[in-house]
């Protein structure tokens, strides 16, 4: 949080006036465990307590001997949650940089399959600025989860199911 990092990241986004968060709300050190996931999102957009823009999540992962079939990888999604544009796996000492909107979804939706004795660790810090281009200013915004193409799929079979499951039930508690 120097502001010689500032400047750095100022100068490799293109994002003047950078102001890292003080009080890490919702940043700092993440463990997952094994079965662990975390479904495709975008981020709260406003600090609640400075009123300050969110603009960047930067990710360091902390992960020593991380193997591809553990999963974990963090996935980039397109703004219409369409497909996933990157994919990165959380191994030692990556970093990932992305800038912070209302349609810059991400997450690692599949559970991880590590080692019961391993978890997927990360550092987040989140990066913000007193205002934000007049093309991105949005209302505030808490957390938004999004389904991917497959899931919305899943979740409409489970929905008819579930429909199908009280209608026997009514027939058959009579």
């Amino acid at each position: 949080n120097s502001s010689l990092f500032l400047k750095f990241l100022e100068e490799l986004t293109g994002i003047t006036n950078l102001i890292s968060d003080p009080s890490f709300r919702g940043g700092g050190l993440h463990s997952i465990y094994r079965g662990g996931k975390l479904g495709v999102h975008a981020d709260f957009n406003k600090h609640e307590r400075y009123g300050l823009d969110r603009r960047l999540n930067l990710l360091l992962y902390l992960n020593k001997d991380w193997r591809e079939e553990y999963g974990g990888h963090i996935e980039l999604w397109d703004r219409d949650m369409k497909e996933c544009v990157r994919s990165y796996l959380p191994k030692f000492n990556r970093v990932v940089i992305f800038t912070t909107t209302s349609a810059s979804f991400h997450g690692h939706p599949e559970p991880l399959s590590c080692p019961e004795h391993m978890n997927r660790k990360s550092l987040a810090l989140y990066y913000y600025t007193n205002g934000r281009p007049e093309e991105e200013i949005e209302e505030c915004h808490s957390t938004v989860f999004k389904l991917r193409p497959d899931e919305k799929a899943e979740g409409k079979l489970m929905i008819k199911a579930k429909k199908v499951f009280r209608r026997w039930s009514k027939l058959f508690n009579k």
